[in-house]
């Protein structure tokens, strides 16, 4: 095996980071969300914050094979390319703050983030006016920022999108091709920023594979008759990950 692969084999808790990236595959693929908020909290107990957001990028690679073809003939494309555009500007910003920030900080940042998404959604924030080209960029700057910042890139277009008309399928599709495309643009900015690690890409490999068969397996559970269910679990799996990634229990 090339020793640039065998440099993602050390990471400590390799078998913790795999199942985990299953999980959150399963979770992104019939939610259409959350792969972010459970991985991010869980990860960053086991691996720099700077590592666990490069290895992921690498790792949501997958779903442009597995859940972006049927969401983009789905979403509403034009929306959704104004907040990926308006996210992309502001995404090296949000890294420069990943590469500049204490780790403890960030890990904090990164639960407080989850659970005040998870608050949002839990009490039913809605929104009654139609969203024009201003909130549409407002909303990407802030999944660009806080995706550079933090690796979670969807908790202010989860809301945004929950909060709107569209119907469950139209939601899960825009929230894909957004997270999905949007997630993509953190390596490439991290290298420009020299911040990235060098067993991220090694790591994201190593996660692929895993994540990517999550992602099918959610696909497949998909069914917008049973949006509730799938909500549900899936709140219930990101308000752990929040909790047991809190910085007190380490």
């Amino acid at each position: 095996m090339p020793d640039w692969l065998l440099a993602g084999t050390e990471v400590p808790g390799l078998g913790w980071l795999m199942a985990l990236t299953v999980l959150a595959g399963v979770v992104y693929g019939f939610a259409g969300f959350g792969a972010a908020l459970i991985f991010m909290p869980l990860a960053t107990t086991l691996i720099p914050p700077i590592l666990a957001v490069a290895c992921f990028s690498v790792v949501a690679m997958s779903s442009v094979f597995t859940v972006l073809p049927q969401a983009w003939r789905t979403a509403d494309r034009p929306a959704a390319m104004t907040m990926l555009i308006a996210a992309l500007c502001l995404t090296p910003l949000g890294i420069w703050v990943l590469r500049t920030t204490d780790v403890t900080i960030l890990r904090w940042a990164v639960s407080a983030v989850v659970l005040a998404t998870l608050l949002a959604l839990l009490t039913g924030w809605r929104y009654r006016r139609a969203p024009g080209l201003p909130t549409r960029i407002a909303v990407g700057s802030g999944v660009g920022f806080l995706g550079g910042a933090t690796g979670l890139n969807g908790p202010v277009l989860v809301v945004f999108q929950l909060g709107g008309p569209d119907d469950v399928a139209r939601t899960r599709a825009n929230t894909i091709v957004v997270l999905t495309l949007s997630g993509l643009s953190f390596l490439p900015f991290m290298a420009l920023q020299g911040a990235l690690p060098r067993e991220a890409i090694s790591l994201g490999l190593l996660l692929f594979f895993p994540y990517a068969a999550g992602t099918v397996l959610g696909r497949a559970l998909f069914d917008p008759g049973r949006e509730g269910l799938y909500r549900t679990i899936a709140y219930v799996i990101i308000t752990a990950a929040a909790v047991i990634g809190l910085p007190v229990w380490s």
